[in-house]
């Protein structure tokens, strides 16, 4: 068995990376540790195949994400509903106006 990181935790050591074997007979306490935030990788031939992650850890890596658009509508909806408003005065002097720095071409 393989192990790159061990965690003490109720008196047990448990492994980040496992062979599938050896996950298979070690399911229910593997479950019990991936459930506390931490993830196990699942091995083959000593080559990472598979992780083995809490459902929270999961939903939060699979959501898909909302693009600008409808982050940016989402956002006035709710400035709108706290009744926060703003001007385009509340924008002014965000980028420096200045051209940058002087280049020299063909030396």
């Amino acid at each position: 068995m393989q192990a790159s990181k061990t965690c003490r935790k109720q008196g047990r050591i448990m492994e980040n990376q496992y062979t599938i074997v050896d996950a298979k007979n070690k399911l229910p306490s593997l479950i019990h540790y991936v459930e506390t935030g931490q993830t196990v990788k699942l091995t083959r031939y000593g080559k990472p195949v598979a992780v083995l992650l809490s459902i929270k850890d999961y939903k939060r890596l699979s959501r898909k994400r909302e693009g600008y658009w409808h982050a940016l509508m989402s956002l006035r909806n709710q400035l709108t509903t706290e009744r926060i408003f703003s001007d385009s005065g509340d924008f002014e002097n965000l980028r420096d106006p200045s051209s940058g720095r002087e280049i020299e071409f063909g030396r």
